[in-house]
């Protein structure tokens, strides 16, 4: 091979590897992306990964949970390994879980639960959605002040309803009793 190939090879390897975590260490894969091993690191958070992450390994950790969103600039991710760390299976593991099941079903039987104790030591496959808690499904926050307003609205046309039918009633009830008024008598 030539020099300059080499020269190429090498600055491609260099370059592809450059956006490496510091806890982390990274390798060209030979069909596109990277190889990134952070398995191991005493992790509690994730670090900042490449884009062209493909291979991520983060087994044997101390990860409680992914954030919302961690993995979703990352296109290329095929192979997450998340085993070995202490996962707290409450709401806050939703998105992993989710990940997971769209895109690696097979590894949901291989994370297990750390806490709650509810939870604890079973696979994340094997829990059911009230298992992990009520997990915030309640109304976002424009629309609970959509609903106030729906209430106070709901209120006023009541109470509007109630004063027109007091006014009416008050209104026939005048009616009969005031002298050469018609009412009819059966």
């Amino acid at each position: 091979m030539p020099a300059w190939g080499v020269l190429f090879l090498l600055w491609a390897v260099v370059g592809a590897t450059k956006d490496c975590p510091a806890s982390c260490n990274c390798h060209a894969l030979e069909t596109m992306g990277l190889w990134v091993n952070c398995s191991g690191r005493r992790l509690t958070a994730l670090p900042i990964l490449p884009a062209r992450t493909r291979h991520l390994l983060l087994a044997n950790n101390s990860l409680h949970v992914v954030p919302p969103g961690t993995f979703d600039h990352l296109p290329q991710l095929q192979m997450l390994d998340v085993t070995q760390n202490p996962w707290h299976c409450d709401c806050s593991i939703t998105y992993l879980r989710l990940w997971l099941e769209d895109r690696m079903p097979e590894a949901l039987h291989h994370v297990v639960c750390a806490s709650p104790a509810l939870v604890a030591a079973r696979p994340l496959n094997q829990l059911t959605g009230s298992e992990l808690g009520n997990c915030g499904w309640q109304l976002q926050g424009s629309w609970a002040s959509l609903r106030l307003w729906w209430d106070v609205t709901l209120v006023a046309v009541v109470t509007l309803g109630l004063a027109l039918l007091v006014s009416l009633l008050c209104t026939l009830a005048r009616l009969q009793h005031e002298p050469g008024t018609v009412t009819s008598r059966p």
